[in-house]
């Protein structure tokens, strides 16, 4: 009987430990997909009127055509203090890789949204509604897999790109931001991180992207004041693998204000 007893026990052990590694490995790729997309889009353009029909397209059309498939919070923004003429920038979220590739199949079969689109989507070439496009495309920091839409109400954003010099480097500032606990320190001061992305598609690579947000600029320079003397952000920093002369190569700072139709 405790022959048998043992021998069941055995076969047991023996099943649940070939079965644990998968549902690890499910676990682990639950995890993954939980990791949202962002394609980041900037428009070049060259006069007021290319603006409004660029705006126009995402608040009648874009806008609503994605909230329906089920992407939202849409960023819509231009530059505080444009050197010229502003440029566009939109984010748009996606919840998975395949809600990527499948987005243009589905606005091409929406009816309502070509209609309301046609302005922009039919514009002709020599009244182009914008002067190009740059996408790049991003994937969502795995301490911080989801967008955070701020409070509705005035505030200014700050886009922020570190470049590399590698990719083993843009790997160690991925370690620094997740494992080290730099994400969390952002979010312990208040900066409001709206996304944390590595660019895994567009220029300037290999680099990544986040966007802050404070209420003027007055609380920015607070902020990053704060953060320069946070003492676990000079604990972190001061380890030698993390070393910003290393790690960071150029940083590119952008301020933000938020379209009328954006819902960031």
């Amino acid at each position: 009987m405790k022959r048998r007893s043992f021998v069941k026990a055995s076969i047991l052990t023996t099943a649940a430990g070939s079965f644990l590694p998968k549902i690890t490995m499910a676990n682990e790729n639950s995890a993954k997909n939980l990791q949202e997309f962002y394609e980041l889009r900037v428009y070049s353009l060259k006069n007021g009127q290319q603006q409004k029909l660029v705006e126009d397209y995402f608040q009648n059309a874009a806008i609503p055509a994605l909230n329906r498939i089920g992407n939202k919070n849409i960023g819509v923004f231009t530059e505080l203090k444009p050197e010229s003429q502003t440029k566009l920038y939109a984010l748009i979220p996606y919840s998975s890789w395949d809600d990527f590739l499948t987005v243009q199949d589905k606005l091409a079969n929406d009816k309502v949204y070509l209609e309301a689109g046609q302005p922009y989507l039919n514009a002709p070439s020599t009244e182009p509604a914008y002067e190009r496009i740059e996408s790049s495309l991003l994937k969502a920091f795995a301490h911080s897999p989801k967008l955070q839409a701020p409070e509705q109400k005035p505030r200014i954003f700050e886009l922020r790109r570190y470049e590399h010099a590698s990719e083993s480097a843009g790997k160690k500032k991925l370690e620094m931001f997740n494992e080290a606990g730099e994400i969390d320190i952002f979010k312990r001061l208040g900066f409001n991180p709206v996304f944390f992305g590595e660019t895994l598609i567009g220029e300037f690579r290999p680099n990544l992207i986040y966007m802050v947000t404070f209420d003027d600029m007055a609380a920015h320079d607070t902020h990053w004041n704060a953060f320069g003397s946070d003492p676990e952000w000079k604990k972190v920093s001061a380890i030698p693998d993390y070393a910003d002369a290393k790690l960071v190569s150029r940083i590119t700072s952008t301020f933000l204000t938020p379209s009328s139709c954006s819902q960031i």
